[in-house]
Order: C-alpha cells, then sequence, then structure tokens
C-alpha cells in the first residue's frame, strides 16, 4: 500500500494553455532520476491519483512535474488551478524502472519522448550520474507543435553542459519551424531523417533506445525497430535494445 504525504505547492508554470509545470515541496523518499510519483487529490470523497515522472534531478529538493490538461479530467484541472501555499498528496516513494541502472552497456543512448514523457529524460540528464559509460547521447523531443515545447531552453542549456556528449533534436507533427523535423518519430526513424539530423546511426550494435511517451508512438517505433533493425525489447534475462517507461 502507497504512503502518502502532503506536498506543499511552491509554483505553477503556465508553459501554453494546456501545458503547465508545477514544482512542490515534500518529505518524500529519496528517488532514482527517472522513476515517477502519484499525485492525488481528495474530490467528492474520492482519492483521485495519476502517476506523473519527476522533471528535477534527485538532489533537487525542489520536486517537478510537466502535465498536460485533459479539460474533462478529473485531476489535471484541478492540479492546474492549485495556487502556492496549497497542498496535494504524493507518493512518500518513487516507483518505475525507466532508470540508468537498467540500461545495458552502448556506445550511443538514445531518449525518445512525445509530450510531457520529456520528463524523466530532463531528471537523468539534470542529475548526470552514470552518464560517463556512453559516448553519445541524443535527447528527442516531439510534440505537435513548437509552442509545445516547453522545456528546449533547459534542453540546450544541458546540452552545452555536456560539451559535445549530448545532441538534442526537436520534432513537431503539425507544422514545420526551423531547427525541427517535421512529422512522427517512426516516420522520420524509417526514412533516416532523424538519424540524418542527429549525425549519429541507430542500429543494434552500438545503440539502445529509450522511449516514453505516447503510446501509438512506442509501439510503432519498437515495431519498426524490430523489423528494420533487428532490436528486441531489453530484459533482464535477455539484453535487448529498447526501454519503455509504463505507468501504472
Amino acid at each position: 500500500m502507497a504512503e502518502w504525504v502532503n506536498a506543499t505547492i511552491k509554483q505553477v508554470n503556465d508553459w501554453t494553455d494546456s501545458l503547465f509545470s508545477i514544482t512542490v515541496t515534500a518529505p518524500i523518499d529519496p528517488f532514482t532520476a527517472g522513476q515517477f510519483a502519484k499525485l492525488a487529490l481528495e474530490i467528492d470523497g474520492e482519492r483521485v491519483q495519476r502517476a506523473y515522472s519527476y522533471v528535477n534531478a534527485p538532489s533537487d529538493e525542489n520536486l517537478e512535474f510537466y502535465l498536460v490538461t485533459v479539460p474533462e479530467g478529473k485531476l489535471s484541472p484541478r492540479l492546474h488551478a492549485l495556487q502556492p501555499g496549497q497542498q496535494v498528496m504524493i507518493t512518500k516513494e518513487a516507483a518505475g524502472f525507466f532508470v540508468l541502472d537498467e540500461i545495458p552497456q552502448c556506445k550511443t543512448l538514445w531518449m525518445l519522448a512525445t509530450g510531457t514523457a520529456i520528463g524523466p529524460y530532463l531528471s537523468i540528464l539534470q542529475e548526470g550520474e552514470g552518464l560517463e559509460r556512453f559516448e553519445n547521447i541524443v535527447l528527442v523531443h516531439a510534440a505537435r507543435y513548437a509552442q509545445d515545447l516547453s522545456y528546449l531552453p533547459l534542453m540546450q542549456q544541458l546540452q552545452q553542459r555536456y560539451n559535445g556528449k549530448l545532441r538534442i533534436q526537436t520534432v513537431v507533427s503539425r507544422e514545420e519551424i526551423a531547427g525541427s523535423l517535421t512529422g512522427r518519430v517512426p516516420a522520420l526513424i524509417g526514412s533516416g531523417e532523424l538519424e540524418a539530423a542527429v549525425g549519429l546511426p541507430m542500429e543494434a550494435e552500438h545503440s539502445h533506445i529509450m522511449l516514453c511517451g505516447n503510446p501509438q508512438m512506442v509501439r510503432d517505433t519498437q515495431q519498426l525497430l524490430k523489423e528494420t533493425r533487428e532490436m528486441r525489447k531489453h530484459l533482464k534475462r535477455k539484453p535487448g535494445h529498447m526501454t519503455s517507461e509504463h505507468y501504472w
């Protein structure tokens, strides 16, 4: 049974009409970069809860989450409406295995995200531990419109911090913007456009692919890489080339 503690809202940051981040402080247990927590509010006598990945590094006491407002949703509109000083419930212990310790040795680590699923990668990269074993890291953030690339400035800061080791690439599906690829991630992999833009190959021998975000993107990308690159899902008992996050 999950143990819940109260978190105090420190800041609510509106990125767009539907995208926002909330920053809270709470007496949680230590977590590993890439993990998620559950946030909850009591609504009509019911505890309504959802899982959200930490965006912040585990060493940061300010706990940050990146959310999309679902207009008819039970929880997200209410989270969006919270004000500094108000409280939300959070699980004391984080969960999830979308962490670097689960990733096998490889030359190039690909981090592919759609929408708000950029969060766990930002946590991993901001923490910066355990990345020395990779020669190259590629962070790809795909969204519908350029305005939805909320954390692009942070991605660019991280790129400078890693001094050539980290390559970033944005993808938008519904408009054409300089510097971004246009289309869906699986199609851009299939056509070779993503690799050409990044300047690195995505192949089974030297690459590992982390996938987080839209379930259809995850499934389509896994199927494509299985069929065209001879990649398979990574399991502890049988090391592979693809790791994906599943919230529960």
